[in-house]
């Protein structure tokens, strides 16, 4: 769970005059219409190349000769690049233009997937990691930033919650293609893991290319808006950035005001992506656990945990848009996760344990959208958008801690269930941190709904 997770309980508000009203909304429609599509694909091959190798390790590992722990550091490790890159990659989008800065860096990413077939050693194998996530890292924050130059911020919540629904979409994708594609071993002398590597890699590379071609840098320069539309659009969007850059000017990110706010919510967020990524990216492994299964036959089953990662994201966030309530959302969702991960390391039975690991990806995905309007609603106005930003960025090395600290306990242990009690304590201190964040903060505070 990457700002790769940013939502809000923002509605749409058009201008009250009625024809202003009409025209504004028929631009909204012809923008979303052509980018909000086209932008879902991009993200997809994004995920999918940041998780196939969960599904590559079914095969990798004995290749490579990796333990458990190697194997762990090489998923984590994706993190540190991811984290060291991020804000970096939004400036050179600023100076190069998004068409040509998302071009290069799917071309790239692409590159690097397809060259993790290549990997011949345990450490081959953690460089090629590091470059993906440091490749990958301004995609996300540059989409999230490229939204911004098209919809005004009353309407950008729909925008970005449409965006962010390629997340389980890549899981369900991710597991039916990998059914296959690992069975293609054999096929011109080279294992399975190895196509895996070089099909889902070749579509970003592809992409990336008819993206410089597809992708408009920014609406004055769209050839498909009228110069009305245009001319209405900019304006929406000008004064947006005007008050944003006012808002910047007058303060200072942390201040004794900020700093409780900001730590609870990195603190929070850390520990809902350990357990979200530890998962993730060692699920085919546990499921290939329960025995009896083909590689292929494992891919195909995790599709069943994705389906219900997307039911938990729909169902939870409409709850809290519903209800206007979101810390109780967080824990609840945090709560049920643990459930299903001590659940599933209580039962013998393998499909009873497939139950409670769908379980478990209902509650973890569900604390998505509640979490992110959480923080927009602690967070003051003034420091929202460098607030948000900021946690994201702390928040997602739990993406690092999760699936290395899950290989290393796989790897003393010789099992899973210890790693998966770890994720469910990770996930109790994520819903008490939310239940409990009205009286953490400082006296007085008030969570908006």
């Amino acid at each position: 769970m990457n700002a790769d997770n940013i939502t809000s309980d923002t509605r749409s508000e058009l201008p009250q005059n009625s024809s202003a009203d009409a025209a504004g909304e028929k631009t909204l429609k012809k923008v979303a219409n052509r980018l909000i599509p086209y932008m879902f694909s991009l993200y997809i091959l994004s995920y999918l190349d940041r998780i196939n190798v969960s599904f590559a390790g079914l095969q990798m590992y004995t290749d490579l000769k990796m333990t458990d722990e190697a194997f762990g550091f090489g998923l984590a490790i994706f993190f540190i690049g991811y984290f060291l890159f991020g804000a970096p990659g939004n400036l050179a989008m600023e100076k190069l233009g998004a068409r040509k800065w998302i071009s290069a860096i799917m071309v790239v990413w692409g590159a690097i997937t397809m060259a993790l077939a290549l990997a011949n050693s345990i450490h081959s194998f953690y460089v090629l990691r590091f470059f993906l996530g440091a490749a990958e890292a301004g995609f996300f924050p540059g989409m999230i930033l490229y939204l911004t130059y098209w919809f005004p911020e009353r309407q950008r919540g729909v925008a970005v919650a449409k965006f962010m629904a390629a997340i389980p979409a890549a899981g369900v994708l991710g597991g039916l293609i990998s059914s296959k594609i690992l069975e293609m071993g054999g096929i011109m002398g080279l294992p399975g893991w190895k196509w895996l590597f070089l099909i889902t890699g070749f579509p970003s590379v592809l992409m990336g290319i008819v993206t410089l071609f597809f992708l408009t840098d920014k609406p004055e320069s769209a050839k498909w808006l009228t110069d009305e539309e245009k001319a209405w659009l900019k304006g929406e969007v000008e004064k947006d950035r005007l008050k944003a850059a006012a808002a910047k000017d007058s303060v200072k990110l942390f201040s004794r005001e900020t700093t409780g706010s900001l730590v609870l919510l990195s603190l929070l967020y850390f520990s809902l992506t350990l357990g979200m990524y530890g998962f993730q990216l060692w699920l085919p492994k546990i499921i290939k656990g329960f025995g009896g299964l083909s590689d292929g036959q494992t891919a195909l089953v995790t599709v069943l945990p994705a389906i219900f990662q997307a039911l938990g994201m729909i169902f939870i966030a409409k709850s809290a848009e519903r209800t206007g309530e979101r810390k109780l959302h967080v824990a609840t969702s945090a709560f049920i996760a643990a459930a299903g991960f001590v659940l599933t390391s209580l039962i013998d039975n393998p499909w009873l344990s497939l139950v409670t690991l769908s379980i478990t990806a209902f509650g973890i995905w569900g604390t998505v959208g509640p979490f992110w309007s959480l923080g927009t609603s602690i967070l003051p106005a003034r420091i929202k958008a460098a607030g948000i930003g900021f946690v994201n960025s702390t928040g997602n090395l739990g993406g690092f801690v999760g699936p290395y600290i899950v290989g290393a306990i796989k790897q003393s242990t010789g099992s899973f269930h210890y790693g998966l009690y770890t994720m469910a304590a990770s996930l109790i201190f994520a819903g008490l941190l939310s239940f409990f964040s009205e009286r953490l903060l400082k006296k007085g505070t008030r969570i908006e709904t």
